[in-house]
């Protein structure tokens, strides 16, 4: 093959043809990784996704100038599903390559790995004779001898046949109290001499312990069999099980049966702060066969996950968030997608927009087709997504419900508290009603703990002038600043920018500027006024910025260190507490009052989860959840757990309205400096749109945040009815938006695309 085709870690469609020099034309295979010029004096790291002997035509076709690998560092699946999702989402493959290769395997100068210094015997002093000098000259120098006779002793060091174990530097000063001066002048003298090791990063976790796998009891084992029939008809099955029915034991039991039969599991979880938990959990039954993958662990350790997978002892689970999907697996039996219905799942900025629950149902079944049998996908949530509901409900999926709570818990009464009228009555204390903090302030006197739920961070939503209405605003974007008291500043959540808090406001003069609404901070704050035995802790953003800080809060709070958790939606999603009796769920309007056509399905799933949290273990567990409008339908849905109901009213309303599951969507996006231009801009790309789509393009409209970064933004909304032929609708898509760049006006339109947005 004379002629390879590179995907290049940028933003343009397509892959580059480059020519093979003849000393790499029998070496180069699919899937590895070539160095290759670019323009005048540019080169990249590209990935070949195909070799050929079809010479390009109208163009010099440059060499590949370096071949970085001796086997492939990516599968055949793998570039098939990166190939899929550059086309269902719209993305160009460099995009995906961007997502998916950890950074030091896309660097020219390539990952360095780990090393460890080591210690040993120089050669001169390899016997018993020169030992003995040693030991003499050693003699008036102390510390030197005795870190020369530790090392003996670590080392095992065998005078009649020369054996020794290795010694690690590290080791020898840590056990010996030397210095690392001593050591060097033990090497200088030439007894001693150091090497480097290469020591990997990985943590290895133990050995398993299969042992540890509790047993199923009657309805949970009932569950698993069900999902195993369930997988001889249908290579996706979806288990509904209620919070704390134990689910977590099935999913065991399932990893435990693929790794008898020799099959990997890949196990996603849609929050960071899930895998600490989970982690600690299967790493006692499975020990140093689970690797963690997700993007708080450093670039280095990612590259040598990946490394392992590609190794012939790879690990035989996976446990992480969706960028683990993107790993190389070699003998992939089973997907278990846990609390599948979060929308962390989906990854927003930067592209590709792509949903991690879709990507493992596509790599399942494309490594199906190299293999004898296709990966199975299991599903697991307490509150389905309503698109995966349907699909199980009209056979698409299996279905296993699993109804009853371990142990046969009751699931957690639910008392509504209506703080509009206690507002009227001015009984309200600050956010928190009477009712929560007697139940609050009960808990933790017997020694149990509560969790507070406020899907805001910082201190205050914004900050206003009491005496002429002023809200200060970023100049990049069109939001309103949250107030961040305890780092003295006013922050946007979209650009990141930050302000000085204003002494005064600049449209009337009055210093009368007062925060307005409730962040986690503020929470965190009152209620350390009001309780102030309580040990406190805050779950958000801000507090858990690195995998070590959502690790020490989450094992001070299981631990009981701390009894009382503020958090936003990150607490709501599987996290599994024993002592939790109390949740306070703080302001549901602000969830029901969001402008989406999901925002009932979300806030129905949000206040499920995180409602889940209480009781689990023990005593039935209470949520006191507070609301301006306790008459709604959806809190009496969410009082009763009534997912049939949120489901009957939310489809009827969907089908009525042209929305998922029975049609589907695309937002276009298109952004510019100029709001006049991308005004104009939106009306033409409309327009020609509807040419081929008619009255399925809504739009433009300006989006509930319309400028972002200092972009102006308009939004176009595609509703396609299911079973409408998507690959011809991607290609009027490209030729619309390949006729709009023609235009000098728009030469620095960016034009980008949500398929199937949250």
């Amino acid at each position: 093959m004379h002629f390879a085709d590179i995907i290049l870690p940028l933003p343009l469609d397509g892959y580059f043809t480059y020519s093979l020099p003849p000393s790499l034309q029998k070496l180069a295979k699919v899937g590895m990784r070539v160095q290759v010029p670019f323009g005048r004096s540019k080169s990249y790291v590209g990935i070949i996704a195909r070799l050929h002997d079809e010479k390009p035509e109208g163009y010099e076709v440059k060499d590949v100038a370096l071949l970085m690998d001796t086997e492939p560092v990516l599968l055949d699946t793998q570039l098939r599903l990166w190939q899929w999702l550059a086309d269902y989402y719209m993305s160009p493959i460099g995009e995906v390559y961007k997502a998916a290769l950890p950074a030091g395997l896309k660097a020219e100068e390539g990952y360095k790995p780990r090393t460890e210094t080591y210690i040993r015997l120089t050669a001169a002093y390899q016997n018993e004779t020169t030992l003995h000098v040693a030991l003499n000259m050693l003699a008036r120098a102390p510390k030197q001898q005795e870190a020369f006779i530790a090392y003996l002793q670590l080392s095992g060091w065998d005078m009649l046949n020369g054996e020794v174990s290795e010694v690690a530097r590290d080791e020898l000063m840590n056990t010996s109290g030397c210095t690392l001066p001593t050591i060097s002048l033990l090497v200088k003298r030439g007894m001693l001499e150091t090497y480097e090791v290469e020591v990997g990063r990985l943590n290895h976790g133990g050995e398993p312990h299969f042992e540890n796998i509790k047993p199923l009891n009657t309805v949970q084992l009932q569950a698993y069999n069900d999902i195993l029939f369930s997988f001889l008809r249908r290579n996706v099955t979806l288990l509904h099980g209620v919070t704390s029915s134990g689910k977590t034991e099935i999913y065991i039991h399932l990893m435990k049966r693929e790794l008898d039969e020799h099959r990997q599991v890949l196990y996603l979880l849609p929050e960071i702060a899930l895998t600490v938990q989970m982690m600690q959990r299967l790493q006692r039954v499975f020990g140093n066969r689970l690797g963690i993958y997700h993007s708080k662990y450093s670039d280095a350790e990612r590259v040598e996950i990946w490394q392992k997978q590609l190794s012939a002892c790879p690990y035989d689970i996976i446990l992480g968030a969706r960028s683990a999907v993107f790993l190389p697996f070699q003998r992939l039996g089973l997907i278990i997608v846990d609390e599948e219905h979060e929308t962390s799942f989906k990854q927003q900025d930067p592209m590709p927009r792509y949903h991690a629950r879709s990507a493992a149902i596509m790599l399942a079944s494309l490594a199906g087709k190299t293999s004898a049998e296709a990966p199975r996908v299991l599903l697991g949530t307490a509150t389905p997504s309503l698109e995966s509901y349907h699909n199980a409900k009209t056979g698409k999926y299996g279905l296993v419900e699993l109804t009853t709570r371990y142990q046969d818990i009751e699931l957690p009464e639910i008392q509504v508290v209506d703080t509009k009228d206690l507002q009227r009555r001015k009984m309200m204390h600050g956010v928190f009603s009477p009712l929560l903090l007697a139940r609050v302030r009960e808990a933790l006197e017997q020694g149990q703990q509560a969790i507070l739920f406020q899907n805001r961070r910082g201190w205050a939503p914004m900050v206003e002038c009491r005496q002429c209405g002023w809200v200060p605003h970023c100049e990049h974007c069109d939001v309103s600043l949250t107030l961040h008291r305890n780092l003295n500043q006013l922050t946007c959540h979209y650009c990141g920018f930050t302000y000085q808090i204003p002494t005064e406001c600049p449209a009337c003069g009055s210093k009368q500027l007062k925060g307005r609404g409730y962040g986690t901070e503020k929470i965190e704050d009152q209620i350390r006024e009001i309780l102030p035995d309580a040990r406190v802790a805050r779950m958000d953003l801000d507090t858990t910025r690195t995998r070590h800080a959502y690790e020490r809060l989450i094992n001070d709070f299981s631990a009981g260190h701390t009894n009382l958790l503020i958090g936003t939606q990150m607490i709501s999603k599987g996290l599994d507490f024993d002592r939790v009796s109390v949740v306070g769920i703080l302001d549901a309007d602000s969830m029901l009052n969001y402008p989406d056509f999901r925002a009932y399905e979300h806030a129905f799933m949000m206040m499920s989860q995180v409602s889940g949290r209480a009781g689990r273990k023990g005593k039935r567990g209470l949520v006191v959840l507070q609301t301006k409008n306790p008459t709604l339908p959806i809190i009496q849905q969410i009082v009763r757990n009534d997912y049939q109901a949120l489901y009957h009213d939310q489809t009827q309303e969907r089908l009525a309205f042209h929305y998922p599951p029975y049609y589907r969507l695309i937002y276009v996006f298109l952004k510019h400096k100029s709001d006049a231009v991308v005004d104009t801009a939106g009306l033409e790309l409309g327009s020609r749109l509807r040419q081929w789509f008619g009255a399925r393009v809504l739009g433009p409209d300006k989006p509930a945040v319309a400028k972002i970064k200092t972009l102006c933004i308009r939004k176009l909304v595609l509703k396609l009815e299911n079973g409408i032929d998507m690959p011809r609708v991607r290609q009027y898509l490209r030729l619309a938006q390949q006729q709009m760049m023609q235009d000098k006006r728009y030469s620095s339109l960016q034009i980008y695309y949500d398929v199937d947005p949250l």
